[in-house]
């Protein structure tokens, strides 16, 4: 019995194909959990499309990665002295986002970071002068500009490229190669029209592997199905049961990314309204699980345990079979599965 990941492989793999056709020379990003699907599945993904390179998060992704992907890999971590070493092949890219940096990485492959509205991290315009000399003793393959998703003044995200391929073109500096971060189809096109002498790459992730939402679904086994009654004490902590109805026992705990959430920022009236109500709800164990059973998300009896979760279905609604399996709404980067099954 299994959290297990579904694949409609099809619908999936079309889905991929519709982003390649919208950003040619597309650099696939596989970091973190791989997106849900793990670092295997995603290389043999990258490999399957051609693509001569993929992007990680760190270094430690790119010692695991190589043993999957023969192509270039991307760290996009920046680099940072005294960060500890970790073998890796010259088919390894380094992200730069200093000029000590640059200076720290002779002979390598590089890419410059350049700092964007995000100010996350990047070479700053006022350093641009002294990347002349700290980029003399590395292999330069391009710049990059991760942007933000959101841009609440209004401000153009191609205008913000622009801004700076200006400002490296004023520097001498080499604009052989661009690599961008959350561009649309549309404006990726603009730039490249603009700059016909610069090749731009889009990284891109989280629209490749999870843009079609109905092309995967996770779905847990009922391992067991036990009736109780109003009063009665159960779980470890032994609360009562404040109706009668029956505890089932679903596949996927905390170890799989159960019970786990990310803060989000909140926009509006309406969601910040949810969001103190399932706080309050919270104060009083009262805990929404992301499993589906007869059309309904189930509530939590208690907090997730381990690998499995312990639901609470009321008495007026026909309980699940062992063995049956619930839809399960969970973040895919913060999910592990036991299995993917491909359909």
């Amino acid at each position: 019995m299994a959290l297990t990941l579904y694949v409609d492989t099809a619908r999936w793999r079309a889905h991929q194909q519709s982003v390649i056709q919208q950003f040619p020379g597309i650099v696939p990003v596989c970091k973190g959990n791989g997106y849900g699907f793990g670092h295997e599945r995603l290389a043999e993904e990258a490999a399957r499309i051609g693509s001569d390179i993929l992007a990680v998060g760190t270094t430690y992704e790119a010692a695991r990665m190589k043993d999957y992907f023969s192509g270039d890999l991307l760290v996009l971590t920046p680099f940072r002295r005294g960060e500890e070493p970790v073998p890796l092949p010259d088919r390894v890219i380094r992200s730069v986002s200093s000029v000590d940096g640059a200076y720290g990485l002779a002979g390598a492959r590089v890419v410059i970071e350049v700092m964007s509205s995000m100010k996350r991290h990047g070479i700053t315009p006022e350093e641009l002068p002294q990347l002349h000399t700290a980029i003399e003793n590395v292999r330069l393959e391009g710049f990059a500009i991760h942007l933000p998703l959101d841009r609440t003044d209004g401000m153009d995200a191609v205008e913000e490229v622009i801004a700076w391929m200006d400002r490296l073109r004023a520097a001498r500096l080499p604009l052989h190669t661009m690599y961008v971060s959350h561009l649309k189809g549309e404006e990726l096109a603009r730039l490249r029209q603009q700059f016909p002498q610069t090749r731009f790459r889009a990284r891109i992730g989280t629209r490749l592997w999870l843009g079609d939402h109905d092309a995967t679904e996770y779905r847990g086994a009922v391992l067991d199905v036990t009736p109780v009654a109003k009063g009665d004490r159960f779980g470890y902590r032994q609360q009562k049961v404040a109706s009668d109805g029956c505890l089932v026992v679903v596949a996927g705990g905390t170890s799989h990314g159960v019970g786990l959430e990310a803060p989000k920022a909140m926009h509006g009236v309406m969601p910040r309204a949810k969001g103190v109500a399932r706080a309050g709800l919270a104060t009083v164990n009262r805990n929404l699980s992301p499993f589906v059973w007869a059309g309904k998300q189930r509530w939590f009896a208690e907090p997730p345990h381990m690998q499995v979760s312990l639901l609470f279905v009321p008495g007026d609604v026909a309980p699940p079979q062992v063995g049956d399996e619930l839809v399960a709404f969970l973040r895919h980067t913060t999910t592990q599965f036991d299995r993917i099954l491909d359909r």
